[in-house]
């Protein structure tokens, strides 16, 4: 029992401590799934090899019952074992987003590498099973190894199919990690004596010093001595088969969440049954288009918002997905503008996206069905996953009109008046078009997938408070950027203020680091904290499974505007960035409020 005490429970209190703030409901039921699949298929595989006399015990190295000859100190650690290796599989997992690593028929056929590279693994765990059967059959020193083989290699050999795209940090870290450890823990255990594995049933091989190579690639378990140590095992194989079984779990979980059409609903913890019928569905079934767009919808977010990046980590399933999606549609149609050659293709661009609006909310079925066809004879290739991509179903239309006349002002700015931001009332409207809508059309997915219902008085006041943190956020957006705005010949600090300042429009081109500008940038993100201040309450009245998520976002692009604040700030090209280090501790803080 002290075994335990001094090994396997320190561990597992500090993991729990440190992902409590970012578990949900789901990872707690991936995590109790994987015990219990653990404890059901190790019991009858220990029960044999102790009934067998393959492992032994000392007589006093156990307390308390047993359960098919298996003491109760064995069992918890098929407990804590799983529990704690399933932590760090979550802690290394949070970021990755599992749809984008999903392959269909058409993608795998096109990555020949990595359906060799799975074939030729999933044939060398063929071969290995072979001998291990080989190897129990001549009986002798091989019989154990043959056992752990032949009991986990099937396991790996059906599971392995779900691996092979994930990022390794994934998978190897939360394999060796604690596969290093309890290596380190079975050799002290092991010198001491307090379990053995029978001489006659073993190769005899060690590791180094201590610790048999059985123990190194299958799995190791210490007996309590005098001092009531209890047992732990710890082997590569298992943590191969808890790692492995919860990829599977969040395999099946992407295919529920990515493809709307083959599974029009999910509840928010499928049952046994839904997650294996999702594995079971065929890769010709997959829509790659859909995975494509996700993967750039996804590299979009990375690139051009690390504190949305860090934010959408947090979210989950469905939810986080047309979060994504939302977000690539916002920047595609931005760029578009901003990047066109001319005023007159902005215009353009703006003209095409109103159609496309159009086309997305008629009522008319035929024009409806022609949104497709019209995205990609008027789009360019690049953008066309993120028109085609956004859930027009389920948002408001209001708000992505005002998005697009939000585009309007940025015109403006290279019209006969070059300068549109005359007063802070003005650059409110602007902001409201630009920011505040997205952070309403946010909102109505936070809702839609709300595990608990919420009022209609409650969503309105929340999506007015939503529309009032849009505007501050793009005032820190906008105190961030002066320098990089100016370059391109935009002034978005209200006119208004820089008369106070005995200050123009091209004052703030000239030098757009000025000491007055720095007043001004200090008055304007003021104003942003006061409507921060004013709106962040609204957050603890969202839905439980989207609070702290959305806590996170503001939170982290919040913290751009303390750094502002801050006497001495870096410019990295010609804006202030928040380390990421510091991001994080932002990010943590906020789910911890909840």
């Amino acid at each position: 029992m002290l075994c335990h005490l001094y090994y396997n429970i320190p561990p597992a209190v500090l993991l729990t401590a440190c992902y409590y703030p970012l578990c949900t409901k789901i990872d707690v039921y991936k995590v109790i799934f994987l015990i219990l699949i653990a404890v059901v298929s190790t019991t009858p595989w220990d029960s044999y090899l102790i009934r067998r006399r393959i492992w032994t015990y000392p007589p006093n190295a156990i307390v308390g019952p047993t359960l098919f000859q298996i003491p109760a100190e064995e069992i918890f650690f098929f407990i804590v074992q799983t529990y704690n290796t399933s932590l760090l599989y979550l802690f290394a997992s949070k970021p990755t987003f599992h749809p984008i690593y999903l392959c269909g028929e058409k993608l795998l056929h096109d990555a020949r590498g990595v359906r060799l590279w799975r074939w030729l693994v999933a044939l060398l765990l063929a071969v290995s099973i072979v001998a291990g059967a080989g190897l129990i059959l001549s009986g002798g020193q091989g019989l154990y190894m043959g056992l752990i083989i032949v009991w986990a290699g099937p396991f790996i050999l059906m599971l392995w199919y779900f691996i092979i795209n994930l990022p390794l940090i994934n998978t190897l870290f939360p394999i060796l990690l604690p596969t290093v450890y309890f290596w380190i823990v079975d050799t002290l255990a092991l010198r001491r004596g307090t379990w053995v594995i029978e001489s006659g049933t073993k190769l005899g091989w060690h590791l180094w010093d201590g610790l048999e190579i059985e123990l190194a690639f299958s799995r190791s378990g210490y007996r309590s001595e005098l001092t009531n140590y209890r047992e732990a095992f710890f082997f590569l194989v298992t943590n191969i088969l808890i790692v492995f079984g919860l990829v599977a779990f969040d395999n099946a979980l992407a295919i529920l969440s990515t493809f709307p059409s083959l599974l029009p609903t999910v509840p928010p913890l499928p049952s046994p049954t839904q997650l294996v019928k999702a594995l079971m569905v065929a890769p010709s079934q997959y829509d790659d288009e859909r995975i494509i767009g996700l993967q750039q919808a996804l590299e979009r977010l990375r690139k051009k918002s690390r504190s949305f990046y860090l934010a959408s980590g947090c979210f989950q399933g469905r939810l986080r997905i047309e979060l994504i999606l939302l977000y690539s549609f916002c920047r595609v149609a931005d760029d578009l503008v901003d990047n066109a050659s001319s005023v007159s293709e902005a215009k353009h661009w703006i003209l095409k996206l109103t159609e496309y609006l159009d086309i997305c909310y008629a009522k008319n079925l035929e024009k409806s069905r022609s949104r497709d066809l019209f995205i990609r004879g008027t789009f360019p290739a690049s953008a066309q996953s993120a028109l085609l991509l956004l859930p027009t179903t389920y948002l408001s239309p209001t708000p992505l009109y005002d998005l697009v006349k939000g585009f309007e002002t940025d015109l403006e700015f290279s019209s006969a008046c070059p300068f549109p931001m005359i007063d802070e009332q003005t650059l409110q409207v602007y902001g409201s078009r630009v920011a505040g809508t997205v952070a309403e059309l946010c909102l109505e997915l936070a809702f839609r997938h709300a595990e608990e219902p919420t009022t209609e008085q409650q969503q309105h006041d929340i999506v007015q408070a939503g529309g009032r943190m849009g505007i501050a956020l793009q005032y820190v957006n906008i105190a961030r950027d002066i320098a990089v705005d100016a370059k391109i010949g935009r002034v978005y600090l209200p006119t208004s203020w820089l008369k106070s300042e005995q200050t123009t429009p091209e004052d703030v081109l000239k030098n757009p680091l000025s000491p007055k500008v720095e007043i001004l940038r200090q008055r304007l993100l003021d104003s942003a904290m006061r409507i921060y201040e004013d709106a962040r309450g609204a957050i603890e009245l969202l839905p439980a499974n989207s609070r702290g998520p959305m806590r996170v976002a503001v939170e982290s692009y919040v913290e751009i505007g303390r750094v502002l604040r801050e006497p001495g700030y870096k410019l990295k090209a010609g804006r202030a960035t928040v380390p990421k280090l510091r991001r994080l501790r932002v990010a943590w803080a906020a789910l911890r409020k909840g």
